[in-house]
């Protein structure tokens, strides 16, 4: 997936006024995060905020037997690292990259230091927390009531409107962990949507041919969330913005997840 170096794709951060932006943007760091990837574990303290531009992140609860079950996920319109600025000591559960891209990276020192200067910064990541719970609480009541077909149209809909493509890359062994059902669910209810006109799906390729018949298949979830985010943004200005000429970052090496270590993570203290 191609990504220009110096461009904001962030919402988050292009809704930023010009003089908060300006403070943090020689801190941001370009990063890869490919499929796979770890950005933090449970009870170890976080370093770093990511930002995604063209990544998707999971956000995913593990019992203590080690089943797991997804409870948000991020795209360009989030940040993953919430505790840093909610005063929690480590954060839930794990962050996994589902949707393989890229995203900026920020020290949470950095991201503390503007959240506390009481600016836009802070408004809008505790409006973003706000929108970030109502996702929590839907797809809760989402994994109970609603049916695979139901589900998997919600989550190629909100995959589309975070790539902007209808052309995507999503295996139906990823779809099935991303949503929490076996497979065989999967490929009965991707089947239904291509025979309704809506996809063509050949081994991991999935092409959104009919959005209005996915959103009229698609749960109340889908709505839902995606008013919850366009309320957020719609309090604040988006601002088209690139990175300073100080502050380019080269595109780094684009790789596949290696040990699944989470990266920007530190050893709690004593």
């Amino acid at each position: 997936m191609t990504h220009a170096p110096g461009l904001i794709r962030n919402r988050l951060l292009a809704a930023l006024p010009a003089v908060e932006f300006e403070r943090i943007a020689p801190h941001l760091e370009l990063v890869a995060m490919p499929l796979g990837k770890c950005l933090y574990q449970p009870g170890v303290l976080l370093s770093h905020a990511w930002f995604p531009t063209t990544a998707i992140v999971s956000l995913i609860c593990v019992m203590e037997d080690g089943a797991s079950s997804k409870f948000a996920s991020v795209g360009n319109e989030g940040v993953i690292g919430t505790s840093l600025f909610m005063d929690a000591d480590a954060p839930p559960g794990l962050a996994i990259v589902d949707v393989g891209g890229f995203g900026y990276r920020l020290k949470g020192r950095v991201l503390m230091e503007e959240f506390h200067r009481d600016g836009t910064m802070q408004r809008i990541l505790l409006r973003y927390v706000q929108a970030l719970l109502k996702q929590v609480c839907q797809t809760a009541a989402c994994n109970h009531y609603h049916t695979v077909e139901q589900q998997l149209s919600h989550l190629l809909l909100q995959t589309v409107d975070r790539l902007h493509s209808s052309e995507l890359i999503l295996t139906q062994e990823l779809i099935a962990r991303m949503l929490g059902v076996r497979r065989e669910g999967i490929t009965e209810a991707a089947g239904h949507l291509q025979k309704a006109g809506c996809i063509r799906y050949y081994r991991g390729h999935i092409t959104v041919l009919d959005r209005h018949g996915l959103e009229s298949r698609s749960c109340e979830c889908y709505s839902v969330v995606r008013h919850e985010f366009e309320r957020l943004f719609a309090r604040t200005r988006i601002r088209p913005r690139a990175l300073p000429t100080r502050t380019a970052i080269s595109l780094p090496a684009f790789q596949m997840a290696g040990s699944g270590k989470a990266e920007g993570m530190r050893s709690p203290g004593p």
